[in-house]
């Protein structure tokens, strides 16, 4: 028979062109997801598949960290009563109780069915980001440009679900607007930290009030926290696929750092 042009016996193995080597570019990544722990002024960031655990002081511009990063990785986490906190990825989620190693949920579970409230809207397949609300058992919710307030223990919304501008209006015309990467609620009440990209900003919010401000604006994360100077970003060397076309003539790729 005849395959592209050429003759085959009809018992030869068919042959199988290799793809061609792939590499894609680096994107520096900085904070994927915080929460707040219960001891006071410490809080956990993650960051692709490492985590470190920092103790800060509120409103203030200088923290110390304590362990470099180690864990698994984790797209929005927040913390609930004692040593208890929720976190995600992608599409899952658990309850932990992080003081003792523990997973209080059992085995991961759907958004959807943690909280079904959220199934069928922009929640259900992942979370960008969350903090504490100051009432009650409330966390608001970030997920692409838009937000909701939601009582974790009744698991019914407190807050539609809107565009971030709507219920927080000083975010409009920041970087926020559209998205955030990572937040958690200060140990101070009614203060939030907010992260996208290298930067940050701190928030003072009224719980169900639109009457929101910024402390200093947006800075770089490294000039508010200096512990993350020299970590700060990371490669983002994991595969994923893309509907952007690269070039795979060149025979030179990408380092393969190690993360550690």
């Amino acid at each position: 028979m005849q395959i592209d042009g050429e003759e085959r016996d009809a018992h030869q193995e068919p042959r199988i062109e290799p793809y061609p080597e792939c590499y894609f570019p680096r994107i520096p990544r900085y904070i994927d997801a915080a929460f707040r722990s219960s001891t006071t002024n410490e809080v956990y960031f993650f960051l692709i598949d490492k985590y470190v655990r920092v103790y800060y002081t509120p409103g203030q511009e200088r923290q110390t960290d304590d362990n470099p990063f180690a864990s698994c990785g984790i797209r929005c986490a927040f913390d609930t009563e004692g040593n208890e906190a929720y976190i995600f990825s992608g599409n899952m989620g658990v309850c932990l109780d992080y003081a003792n190693d523990k997973v209080l949920t059992g085995i991961e579970r759907r958004i959807g069915d943690m909280f079904p409230v959220l199934d069928d809207t922009v929640f259900q397949d992942g979370i960008d980001s969350a903090f504490r609300s100051s009432r009650g058992k409330e966390v608001y919710l970030f997920e692409g440009n838009k937000y909701c307030c939601m009582d974790y223990a009744s698991k019914q919304l407190v807050d539609p679900i809107r565009n971030i501008t709507d219920g927080f209006p000083v975010l409009k015309g920041t970087i926020f607007e559209d998205g955030i990467d990572a937040a958690f609620a200060s140990h101070k009440e009614n203060q939030a930290y907010l992260f996208k990209g290298e930067n940050y900003a701190l928030m003072n919010f009224i719980t169900g009030s639109p009457d929101a401000t910024l402390v200093h604006g947006v800075k770089p994360i490294i000039d508010g926290w200096s512990s993350f100077r020299d970590i700060l970003p990371l490669d983002n060397m994991l595969c994923e696929y893309s509907t952007e076309e690269y070039d795979y003539s060149s025979d030179e790729s990408p380092e393969n750092d190690e993360l550690g």
